[in-house]
């Protein structure tokens, strides 16, 4: 319904996904359950990241061919994915210092860090959003990490439910470390939120990386989802910038393990295309003739092939809905009881919210 995955290629596609979530699961168990893991997957391989990615492009803009054609440099140097990249692992590293009380990680006033953080992420991805809907109306556009995106209301629906998502965080001063210490709690953030955040970012991500959104809209948004139902209650938003962190610190060193080229090409067999590409590949390589082949730079528009932005329309609106549908809930509980939903708990009556509690550290 929403990717080809099928044919000669679809057990290497469904194989891919479950290694890609199995794994993702293990490397955040591995960062969340001590500190040693935590600082070795937030601290120690960032800055070896950051030092490999300023030397990239010292070495680009001195032409050398090692950095020129080097994949982090050709398909993952657009201003989002680096800003995703340190948004996200910001998000780590405040997470850990309210869950091992670090410095001001301790203060009541650092509480609402996780809200913030968050928001921002959101917000990047809004943004991405419009970006779309303003290059490519109902038409194909060039990204600046080469990948062919159609823009249109889709975009538009799933910029304002990501705006409303925003909104449908509650409580934000109540987070908490785990008794256990090895999980930030955030009680009030129940599976009302993880639904509507994962459907609207799934919409996000097939909207604006479709040629990535099998793993980073499937894989990287079950990842830290299975892990709050099943064993980790209340430390969903530490596991999505976990599992997000990790992901996108992979993806920009090994892009090509995902990536579909601007001209059709895949250098692996488990590279996923969505619907929104009607003839798979020979939908991209129809643009990519249109737009003048090699000549096609980012922000280049095409209108004579036919694209399918009827899914991305479907779950955009769904996300749409939904968010606001939660946005009024909330609203609704804190006029029946009188508070004011982003100070105090609103899911005081789920099993998920008594769950999560009985893990924290309110002292």
């Amino acid at each position: 319904m929403f990717f080809q995955v099928y044919g000669a290629s679809a057990l290497a596609q469904w194989g891919m996904l479950l290694v890609v979530l199995v794994g993702l699961i293990l490397f955040n168990e591995f960062a969340r359950r001590t500190k040693l893991g935590g600082i070795i997957t937030f601290f120690a391989i960032p800055v070896i990241l950051t030092i490999y990615f300023v030397a990239i492009a010292i070495g680009a803009r001195a032409g050398a061919d090692w950095a020129v054609n080097n994949q982090t440099h050709i398909y993952m140097n657009g201003w989002f994915h680096y800003a995703k990249l340190y948004a996200a692992l910001t998000g780590c590293i405040g997470f850990m210092m309210i869950k091992y009380k670090w410095g001001i990680g301790a203060k009541h006033w650092f509480k609402p860090f996780p809200f913030v953080i968050v928001a921002i992420n959101i917000l990047i991805a809004v943004v991405s959003d419009f970006e779309s809907a303003f290059m490519g109306w109902n038409k194909w556009w060039l990204s600046s990490e080469g990948v062919w995106l159609y823009g249109g209301w889709h975009n538009v629906f799933n910029g304002i439910a990501g705006i409303l998502n925003i909104f449908c965080m509650t409580a934000w001063w109540n987070v908490f470390p785990s008794k256990d210490k090895k999980d930030m709690i955030w009680a009030d953030m129940t599976w009302v939120f993880i639904v509507v955040y994962d459907i609207w970012n799934f919409a996000y991500t097939y909207n604006c990386l479709p040629t990535h959104s099998w793993y980073c809209g499937i894989a990287l948004l079950l990842a830290p989802t299975i892990a709050a139902l099943m064993w980790n209650r209340g430390g969903w938003i530490q596991n999505r910038a976990n599992t997000l962190a990790i992901w996108c610190m992979f993806a920009q060193v090994f892009p090509l393990f995902q990536e579909t080229f601007k001209d059709g090409f895949q250098a692996f067999s488990w590279a996923v295309l969505p619907v929104q590409y009607p003839e798979g590949i020979a939908t991209i390589e129809q643009i990519y003739a249109a737009a003048g082949g090699a000549e096609a730079a980012v922000g280049t528009t095409v209108d004579t092939v036919a694209g399918n932005p009827t899914m991305m329309t479907v779950i955009s609106a769904l996300a749409l809905i939904t968010n606001a549908i939660a946005l009024c809930y909330i609203l609704v509980q804190a006029k029946k009881r009188h508070i004011n939903p982003y100070k105090e708990d609103v899911f005081i009556n789920q099993k998920y919210y008594k769950d999560a509690m009985e893990r924290a550290d309110v002292a």
